[in-house]
């Protein structure tokens, strides 16, 4: 059974002074699925209109984690790979549990590009060993990456999908079902370098959970 909703995951008060340098409104995810595999999340990257996501990355100071909680884990296709470029959309008919699998992208969905005409990301630095076993995805000197001149890099509705993950043993809210840390880079819409660093869960009372920046850096803006 599909099941569509949108989780919020949003807010840029708490760094409001610097977040007025970048195009970053927040993170979003949609619930595309619930069934017997897990509960489905695809992640997104929230960008004011003509803005991209280029790279997400760990380094030193902000390590990149993806991490189920308490003892749950990622579902992992044995058709499928650690990132979109070996997600097969056509193989969804032979295979359908593909279609749930554990990924990370940067616009496209699928190895076709969708909803893109090409899918040109590429990786550095990553051991995708756990993650491909159901365990968590760290870095601390690695990232998926697109060029600033792909396509897929550019905001579709003001959102850049970065991940799809099934979690097994999932309770339907996202909060409790991962922990996760990402610094990202982009362009704003004036072609303007933006980064944001150690973005991260931090639980709000009356509230399922915030969006914490432990540092957000943005481009200077050209003036009109």
């Amino acid at each position: 059974m599909k099941i569509k909703s949108m989780v919020a995951i949003t807010t840029l008060g708490i760094v409001a002074g610097l977040a007025q340098a970048s195009p970053l409104q927040g993170l979003s995810a949609d619930v595309v699925n619930v069934g017997d595999l897990g509960t489905t999340y695809r992640l997104y990257v929230n960008l004011d209109a003509g803005s991209r996501l280029d790279a997400v990355y760990g380094n030193s100071q902000y390590s990149l984690y993806l991490k189920p909680r308490e003892g749950r884990s990622f579902y992992q296709n044995m058709a499928g790979g650690p990132t979109s470029k070996e997600i097969n959309s056509a193989f969804f008919t032979f295979v359908p549990e593909l279609e749930w699998d554990s990924y990370v992208s940067i616009g496209s969905l699928y190895q076709s590009g969708d909803p893109f005409g090409e899918n040109n990301l590429n990786n550095i630095g990553i051991d995708w060993t756990s993650f491909e076993n159901g365990g968590e995805l760290l870095t601390d000197n690695g990232s998926w990456f697109v060029t600033p001149e792909d396509m897929q890099g550019q905001e579709l509705n003001g959102r850049v999908f970065i991940a799809q993950l099934t979690i097994q043993g999932s309770t339907g809210d996202l909060y409790s079902d991962l922990d996760y840390m990402l610094n990202l880079q982009g362009k704003d819409a004036d072609g303007q370098t933006w980064n944001a660093l150690g973005l991260t869960w931090i639980p709000a009372p009356g509230a399922m959970a915030v969006l914490g920046m432990a540092a957000l850096v943005g481009g200077r803006r050209r003036r009109a």
